[in-house]
């Protein structure tokens, strides 16, 4: 699919500020996978789908995660986990794109995985360096994102967990699985 086209798919599902958000994603994967030596259009592929799902209604998400595949514990946390998921199945279902590597980092793009490819990381962490993010503890993120995809991807995991625990919140068991695999990179 060419990059014009996938824009386009993706403008009328979004609101005009997720919209930029995908856009300012989608030009940090690709920087992103020039430095990691990942191919650039995969990587921008999946940034541009990555929040796909977002603004679908929750019945629908909910009833797509009842009917496929998607491990059916999605429905006992937060919905705004669902979109990943959902939107790696509707890519395909909509668009034909059946890329397994673009699927994933799809899927996984808010919670993470263990043993996530380079693709993977790459939206994972894109998500959450794009230029007009603010909070607290990402500048040390966007700096080790400049030499160490895998320290920068724990830090993004390391941050998650913790923000979501000092909330009370309940956390997706794929976030923690991420979170051991990559704590390998948290002496580095």
């Amino acid at each position: 699919m060419k990059i014009n086209e996938a824009t386009a798919y993706v403008k009328p599902h979004l609101t005009k500020e997720r919209f930029d958000h995908t856009l300012r994603v989608a030009e940090e994967a690709v920087a992103l996978a020039r430095l990691y030596h990942v191919d650039e259009k995969k990587a921008e592929l999946a940034a541009l789908f990555h929040d796909y799902a977002k603004y679908r209604p929750l019945k629908e998400m909910e009833r797509i995660i009842r009917v496929s595949q998607l491990p059916k514990d999605l429905l006992n946390y937060h919905h705004e986990l669902w979109h990943g998921p959902v939107g790696a199945l509707l890519i395909e279902y909509e668009y034909g794109i059946t890329d397994k590597e673009i699927q994933s980092a799809i899927h996984s793009h808010t919670t993470g995985k263990a043993h996530m490819t380079k693709l993977d990381l790459i939206i994972f962490l894109a998500d959450y360096i794009e230029p007009c993010r603010s909070f607290p503890g990402l500048e040390e993120v966007r700096e080790a994102a400049k030499s160490d995809l895998y320290y920068a991807s724990y830090l993004v995991s390391r941050n998650t967990i913790h923000y979501l625990s000092s909330k009370n919140r309940l956390i997706y068991p794929d976030a923690f699985y991420a979170y051991n695999d990559l704590v390998k990179y948290a002496t580095q």
